[in-house]
């Protein structure tokens, strides 16, 4: 089972996202795992709720992927919404976001990618096996992720 170490922002959230993947975001704060270290979102080009999933997404990426070892790496991240709270605690407003994040080890899931191409429209092609053996190599994980909408709302 592998673990993922909570991120550190010893310095400006916004910069590091900038330099991560060349997106301005109008946000402060950090990381988000708990109520006490919520990003706070002072502004959103989109919807909150989309705002809130590629703002996880994100951080997703940068715990399984970019901070890890090459042999570590997951790929094929997804993030599913699962749950939502607003909780108002000293004049300000939170969403308490859970998802269900599935992802993939790189090097597995780039070997499912060519085994699927390879095998595509042949009749010994059993892609029935194939998705079973993808969802059992697929990695399954909940995660809690803490906004301040205060200024958006």
């Amino acid at each position: 089972m592998s673990t993922f170490t909570q991120l550190q922002c010893d310095d400006d959230l916004k910069q590091i996202i900038k330099a991560a993947f060349d997106t301005d975001l109008d946000i402060q704060g950090s990381w988000g795992y708990t109520q006490e270290t919520a990003t706070t979102v002072l502004s959103s080009p989109v919807p909150l709720t989309q705002f809130e999933h590629m703002f996880a997404s994100m951080r997703s990426y940068v715990e399984m992927n970019m901070t890890k070892e090459k042999k570590d790496r997951y790929g094929s991240i997804n993030l599913n919404e699962i749950a939502r709270e607003q909780v108002i605690l000293d004049a300000h407003t939170y969403d308490k976001v859970t998802y269900k994040i599935t992802a993939m080890k790189e090097d597995v899931y780039a070997a499912f990618i060519a085994e699927y191409k390879e095998g595509y429209g042949k009749e010994e092609f059993d892609i029935s096996k194939h998705f079973k053996q993808r969802e059992k190599a697929t990695l399954s994980r909940e995660v809690t992720h803490w906004y301040d909408v205060s200024n958006v709302l």
